[in-house]
């Protein structure tokens, strides 16, 4: 897959599986999509451990070791916004 971005391969794996999804086409060209599909989620994984390798690199602390911090979307969306929640000011966690 030579001169192929993230992108147009992803727009072509969503393409392939929209048109087996709907059906109506022949076993063999079935298989044929199959296996186009199969490469371009091959080379979509490539590309993301590829992204992902240079993530971490940028992400190595001055002595070299990595700073390995899970991602979690609701947490990076709620920054900023206090952190009231959480602290019970003492209270126990118990619902009642």
């Amino acid at each position: 897959m030579t001169n192929m971005t993230f992108e147009k391969a992803l727009a072509d794996l969503e393409e392939i599986v929209a048109k087996l999804e709907k059906g109506g086409i022949s076993l063999n060209e079935s298989l044929a999509l199959f296996e186009k599909g199969v490469k371009l989620a091959r080379f979509l994984r490539e590309e993301l451990d590829k992204a992902e390798r240079k993530i971490e690199i940028l992400l190595k602390d001055e002595k070299g070791g990595l700073k390995v911090e899970a991602f979690d979307a609701e947490r990076a969306g709620e920054e900023g916004a206090g952190e009231a929640e959480g602290s019970g000011g003492g209270e126990d966690d118990t619902p009642f």
